[in-house]
């Protein structure tokens, strides 16, 4: 006699959204996900926290708190200061490297940068917006430049920056205003910073009509840069480099006359190299 086999079992119901569509299960995982929360407070603004400071910040119980930081600790994403406070370890700089590393910008990019370095002498960089700050992923640096700690890795106020201020001048209006806020502005910057969006406006409307951006020890006392824009393949606007030099051997009418022709020629090769050959849109 055959033996009868058993019922299969059914199938879950896949989840649905609210209009009716199948919806992918969510595959989320709550304590990895507040550990990566607690990553994210580390900042170049403040780049230690407390075990007391965190759990405030993040709205998490203190006893939950300590357990991720232990983790982090143990595997090495976090470093036990002798004051008590805590910093991101050599496992989190890992990663921010690798990813670097991997991005086909920097690698079709840093070439060229160093070419126009090594023509004209001075800091080369290569950034890119991140909301209303701008994030380093190329600095090649002449060693007079003692005006700005900046590292790769580095975010910096865009609108004190000539390539934060030349990727905002290119972004729609309505994203503009979302993007830059009276926050955006801060307390730390050079003595021709402007302070406002309405103040900015000028610079804005300048950029557009140019395609380059300067700025005029707006970032600190000393230091001026020109930046160009880099378009990928499909036109967008997508980072900016800039030459960054010292304001005692560089005027104004100089870095236009000598540097702006380079940065603006290496941002059409870095462009060319990402698959970009036509004309700004």
């Amino acid at each position: 006699m055959a033996t009868k086999q058993p019922a299969p079992s059914p199938t879950p119901a896949q989840p649905q959204a609210a209009d009716g569509r199948p919806r992918s299960p969510e595959y989320r995982v709550e304590a990895l996900a507040k550990g990566l929360r607690m990553l994210a407070l580390f900042t170049e603004q403040r780049p230690t926290w407390r075990v007391t400071d965190i759990a405030p910040a993040l709205g998490m119980p203190l006893p939950t708190v300590y357990r991720l930081v232990m983790t982090l600790k143990a595997e090495g994403y976090l470093d036990h200061l002798p004051n008590g406070d805590y910093r991101p370890g050599v496992r989190v700089l890992t990663l921010g490297s690798a990813a670097l590393r991997g991005l086909d910008l920097v690698d079709l990019a840093t070439p060229p940068l160093q070419a126009l370095a090594d023509e004209t002498g001075e800091t080369v960089n290569l950034a890119l917006l991140n909301e209303d700050r701008v994030l380093y992923l190329v600095r090649l640096r002449n060693s007079d430049l003692v005006t700005a700690n900046i590292q790769v890795g580095s975010t910096l106020a865009a609108v004190h920056t000539s390539i934060g201020k030349l990727l905002l001048a290119f972004l729609d209006e309505a994203t503009l205003r979302e993007t830059v806020t009276d926050a955006s502005f801060g307390p730390n910057h050079g003595p021709n910073a402007k302070v406002s969006l309405d103040e900015l406006r000028a610079d804005i409307n300048k950029i557009r009509s140019d395609g380059w951006a300067m700025q005029d020890e707006e970032l600190a006392y000393g230091l001026r840069s020109v930046a160009a824009p880099v378009y990928n393949a499909s036109g967008q606007i997508i980072a900016g480099a800039n030459i960054a030099v010292p304001s005692r051997d560089w005027s104004n009418q100089r870095i236009v006359r000598e540097l702006m022709p380079k940065i603006v020629r290496t941002g059409r090769e870095i462009s060319g190299l990402l698959g970009y050959h036509g004309s700004p849109s």
